[in-house]
């Protein structure tokens, strides 16, 4: 991995990773993981939808906050087997930078270990009892249309669509709807009107929901059965 694939960052109030490449933070200033909860949780209708394998995908790594909510959220909703998770991401984080910013959330961090682990390592598949994900390093513009799986539910969240266009544009939003199971679903904080245009446009119906915190607004979206 050459060093312009990795996060360039700088740390609001020594806690708070921001991109310097996309100038946007990596989660919300007032709870990243109350926002990822309300967003791609709650956005997803879960943990009320999770079965045994069900499949996260997800546009945008990051500090892996979200996969570590979703596994929570796993853990405490008792379903059978492994949750899946496969995301993707152009710039990733170092294990320690990944470290620094889940040292936020104490109730995320205390179930990071093989998540930085295996990032420590140099490994981008992490499996355990409950959990088999794997960060698909990138551009997803590219490796998404190699990928073989179909996911149950998307997390949608990649920097702010006007910051970072290329993560949000009407063709990946086709290979997002080509790689979701039937009746599967989409969330993400946005409401911006082309990333919107361009889910219904990929085959989804789109609905939008109150965001959280200072975000009015946020998209849900579910492909037909």
């Amino acid at each position: 991995m050459t060093a312009d694939q990795h996060a360039e960052l700088e740390w609001k109030d020594g806690a708070i990773p921001v991109s310097q490449r996309f100038d946007d933070p990596y989660f919300s200033l007032e709870n990243g993981l109350a926002e990822t909860r309300h967003v791609f949780l709650s956005g997803n209708g879960l943990p009320a939808r999770f079965r045994p394998g069900f499949h996260i995908a997800e546009l945008g790594f990051g500090t892996g906050l979200n996969m570590l909510a979703a596994l929570i959220a796993w853990r405490e909703s008792g379903t059978a087997g492994p949750l899946r998770f496969t995301s993707f991401e152009a710039f990733p984080m170092q294990a320690d930078e990944m470290a620094r910013a889940l040292d936020a959330f104490s109730e995320a961090r205390a179930v990071a270990g093989p998540l930085l682990a295996a990032w420590e390592a140099g490994r981008s598949r992490i499996e355990t009892d409950d959990l088999q994900a794997e960060i698909i390093i990138g551009d997803a513009r590219q490796t998404l249309p190699r990928w073989p799986g179909r996911a149950d539910a998307w997390f949608l969240d990649g920097f702010s669509p006007a910051k970072n266009p290329e993560l949000w544009g009407p063709g990946l939003m086709a290979e997002v709807a080509r790689h979701t199971a039937p009746g599967g679903t989409a969330a993400t904080y946005t409401a911006a009107g082309f990333v919107r245009r361009g889910l219904k446009e990929a085959g989804f119906t789109v609905e939008r929901r109150p965001g959280f915190g200072r975000k009015r607004h946020m998209t849900c979206a579910r492909l037909p059965e």
